[in-house]
């Protein structure tokens, strides 16, 4: 079956599009303009022998050793290190991956528990545009998983018995979609969600997004609810469901599920034969729906394409009992023995990527076997996005302060809340709450939710993090699917900060620079992580003593970086503009690093999700009419770029991003990009290799030098 239906927008092949690990890739420069050629003869001819007209032996050492900062013996698989170099040594060198500007991934240690890397993510994967009106596709799986994406969403309502997805009825005036971590709701089954959702999003969409004006004294209806099913006995607990063998009517299975720990109260509701499947959609909105099964098949196709390492499912559960049921048989047939096994009791600590590769983690709301003990109830849109004004941030109540309503059980089966079994998704409340030292518990929490408890409460939330999974997601009023400036959130522990992939800002950019060639996981700074399983310490569990907060965790530098932009070649033009005459091109270095007042959790974060603060930038000047500009040999030493006396430097938290811009009349375009991980950013003579404004791999490169230094 095709991935791409309905007309939906073509997404680019994702094995050659970045924002989530591609520029760690091998890159080799192809051929080389004149300007770039001419200023690494004149490199060579500064070291050469005035007689030989060649680098001899010790010159070549020390060039690598001290100009390059670059491993001698690493270079001695691929290089003549020990005889004099002419121009074609040094030209084999400077134009192999041995120079680019970022140094390859570190061999990664997989063996500390999951709560210690963090995992590049995706936040309702399914859409291709903006959040209300644009289509969802199976092709955007696909995409995100070739481009390295480790935890992607799905968000699953029912199905309808019918095809037809333009309903122009007259719409009820409806609250937002649920956030991106609400996996309560879910409707009657009475009637397809599709169409249910469109008929009530049509008037609530901005008119700049295709929607109608709100009927005046409307008011929203309730959802028709069910009472959830009595769970299972403990002990029927660790029992498998599978799905029903083909013929078996829905009767059948419906028995064979009471029998093995399934609901009986589900037997009624299966006996009703229906055609309908879930559905993957953004409710509340005029996004259309593409089927669950198809989400599914692209994930067995495509989740182990480009790593083994574990791929992380994230469902926001909308669905009916008896579609809830589906989805469980849907997932159990497609993935078969992707899933991992039932264990046969609750973990007591989290595992080491090493040991899930090749497996899918089903993140879905926790529903305890006895419907009791937790807060996994409904959770108000308000505490989503305020948990700090929900639960003080898990400070002690004052006095006079209301009581916490009373909880309310799960309204996600026990058969499919099962499948959660290193991820199960509990509703924030607390830090202090009772889920909050179950080992595989996971909060999610907006954006300004992770800021608030930051604030209240920054080292309890810090040493949250290194044992416990935690995921951030967007604010819901980013309708233009905007991205959050991810480095904020890993700087405080966070594991998962999902962000909307099909949409090229600035988070997306940090985002390639932290998972680049890692296969979608990076292990913490040591500061920030839990400490290793082993024989005399069988159980990674928080210390009582410990203070640790983002402030102390690690060592802060301050730092001297420049860099001297020498020039480039093969720059591809911004989107839809096709004259190279009028292309008038400079690169703006910016160089992004936390501020104290985030550090201390003095300062609130802005409401545009990044630390403005935190942003150091520099420029070049521009040069009209062409794609290979020379920027050292017009403008000289105007082109060295220096950020001096930085402040608060943690190397493996910190970036610069290389931007190509287009000196227009306003607002400039974006033509190439390169964004790099600070540890990972070699010094001297380098080549930045740039993708284009889509994230698609170019030829573009940018002849730099380097110096980067670092002091306490």
């Amino acid at each position: 079956m095709p991935a791409a239906v309905r007309g939906t927008p073509y997404l680019p092949d994702g094995a050659h599009q970045g924002g989530g690990g591609l520029s760690g890739a091998e890159q080799k420069i192809k051929t080389l303009s004149p300007a770039v050629a001419a200023h690494l003869q004149r490199i060579y001819s500064a070291h050469a022998d005035t007689v030989t007209k060649a680098w001899r032996q010790e010159d070549v050492s020390v060039w690598l050793r001290c100009c390059q900062g670059d491993d001698e013996a690493e270079l001695a698989r691929d290089f003549p290190l020990h005889q004099d170099w002419d121009y074609e040594s040094f030209f084999q060198y400077i134009t192999s991956s041995a120079a680019n500007s970022i140094a390859p991934p570190r061999s990664q240690d997989l063996s500390y528990p999951l709560s210690s890397y963090f995992i590049s993510s995706s936040h309702n994967t399914y859409l291709t545009g903006n959040q209300f009106s644009s289509d969802s596709s199976v092709d955007a799986y696909r995409n995100v998983l070739l481009r390295g994406c480790r935890c992607i969403e799905v968000d699953v309502w029912d199905g309808s018995d019918s095809e037809s997805e333009d309903d122009d009825g007259d719409a009820e005036s409806v609250t937002s979609s649920s956030s991106s971590s609400s996996d309560d709701a879910y409707g009657s089954g009475e009637e397809g969600t599709a169409s249910k959702l469109k008929r009530k999003a049509k008037r609530k969409l901005p008119s700049f997004l295709g929607g109608r004006k709100k009927s005046k004294d409307k008011k929203v209806p309730e959802p028709t609810t069910t009472t959830p099913p009595p769970p299972p006995p403990p002990a029927a607990a660790a029992t498998t469901t599978e799905a029903a063998p083909v013929g078996l009517s829905a009767e059948t299975n419906s028995l064979e599920r009471c029998k093995s720990g399934g609901s009986a109260s589900l037997f009624q509701t299966l006996s009703r034969k229906s055609t309908k499947e879930p559905r993957v959609l953004h409710g509340y909105t005029l996004t259309k729906d593409i089927t669950f099964r198809d989400v599914c098949e692209a994930i067995k196709d495509y989740g182990f394409a480009t790593t083994d390492l574990p791929l992380i499912v994230s469902l926001e559960v909308h669905c009916s009992a008896e579609q809830q049921e589906r989805m469980v048989d849907i997932m159990r047939q497609i993935w078969g023995d992707l899933l991992l096994p039932e264990p046969e009791e609750d973990a007591k600590y989290l595992p080491t990527p090493e040991e899930l590769r090749g497996k899918i983690l089903v993140k879905v709301k926790y529903a305890p076997p006895n419907n009791e003990g937790g807060s996994t109830g409904s959770t108000t849109p308000e505490e989503l996005d305020n948990p700090a004004a929900a639960a003080s941030g898990g400070l002690p109540e004052e006095a006079g302060q209301p009581k916490q309503r009373a909880k309310k059980p799960s309204k996600v089966i026990w058969s499919l809340s099962k499948m959660g079994i290193y991820t199960r998704g509990v509703s924030f409340k607390s830090l202090m709450q009772p889920e909050a030292n179950m080992p595989t518990h996971i909060f999610s929490l907006s954006e300004s939710g992770v800021m608030d408890v930051h604030k209240e409460s920054r080292s309890a939330l810090f040493e949250h993090n290194k044992h416990y999974l935690m995921r951030a997601y967007p604010s819901g009023m980013r309708i233009l699917s905007s991205n959050l400036d991810p480095a904020v959130f890993w700087r405080k522990g966070i594991q998962i900060v999902a962000l909307n992939w099909q949409n090229w800002d600035e988070g997306m950019m940090l985002n390639e620079g932290m998972f680049a060639g890692t296969g979608g996981y990076v292990l913490k700074p040591a500061g920030y992580r839990c400490a290793k399983l082993t024989d005399s310490n069988p159980s990674p569990s928080p210390s009582p003593s410990a203070s640790d907060t983002q402030a102390d965790a690690v060592q802060h530098y301050t730092m001297d970086l420049t860099i001297n932009v020498l020039a480039a070649q093969s720059l591809p033009l911004p989107p839809r503009d096709d004259n190279i005459d009028s292309f008038r091109p400079y690169l703006k270095v910016e160089l992004h690093v936390e501020e104290p007042g985030e550090r201390h959790g003095t300062d609130e974060l802005p409401q545009d999700g990044k630390e403005k603060g935190g942003e150091y930038k520099a420029k070049t000047k521009s040069i009209k009419g062409g794609c290979d500009p020379d920027w050292e040999g017009k403008f000289g030493a105007q082109t060295e770029l220096k950020f001096e006396n930085i402040p608060g430097v943690v190397p493996e938290l910190s970036f610069v991003r290389f931007l190509v811009l287009d000196d227009e009349i306003g607002r400039d375009s974006l033509a190439a990009w390169a964004c790099v991980r600070l540890d990972r950013l070699r010094e001297g003579y380098r080549f930045v290799h740039l993708l284009d404004a889509k994230g698609m791999e170019s030829d573009g490169a940018v002849l730099v030098k380097i110096s980067k230094k670092l002091r306490l």
